[in-house]
């Protein structure tokens, strides 16, 4: 395993869904990779989460997903750049969604477009 929790994340899911299975227990957490997997829950990527303070790890049910991935490096954007990234990184138009982390929090990239943010690159999924 490498540093990076939500690369880490990511990959465990995306192997999941690649190998059939619906669940996959991620056992490093972070406040960010929750932030995400929200994200994700609220866009139909993810079904549920459940998240065990105990061991320190969370249980996702894989939803309607084919790709998830970390972006590395972590590219800053601003506002007028988010659609070259867009092109860059998703399959289609209106087809997936990347996560922005902007001063107001993580956010999509149709959310940071409508409200004129910019921010730092941070996964995208479809």
């Amino acid at each position: 395993m490498s540093h990076d929790v939500i690369s880490d994340a990511m990959n465990m899911m995306r192997n999941a869904n690649k190998a059939g299975n619906e669940e996959v227990k991620i056992r490093r957490v972070s406040n960010m990779l929750i932030e995400i997997l929200k994200i994700m829950k609220r866009t139909g990527a993810i079904k549920k989460y459940k998240i065990d303070s105990k061991e320190k790890s969370v249980e996702v049910t894989i939803g309607d997903i084919v790709e998830c991935r970390a972006i590395k490096p972590r590219f800053t954007v601003g506002k007028s750049e988010i659609e070259k990234y867009k092109r860059r990184y998703l399959p289609s138009r209106n087809v997936g969604t990347m996560i922005i982390s902007t001063n107001g929090g993580l956010k999509t990239h149709e959310e940071a477009e409508q409200e004129g943010l910019g921010g730092c690159l941070i996964a995208f999924f479809y």
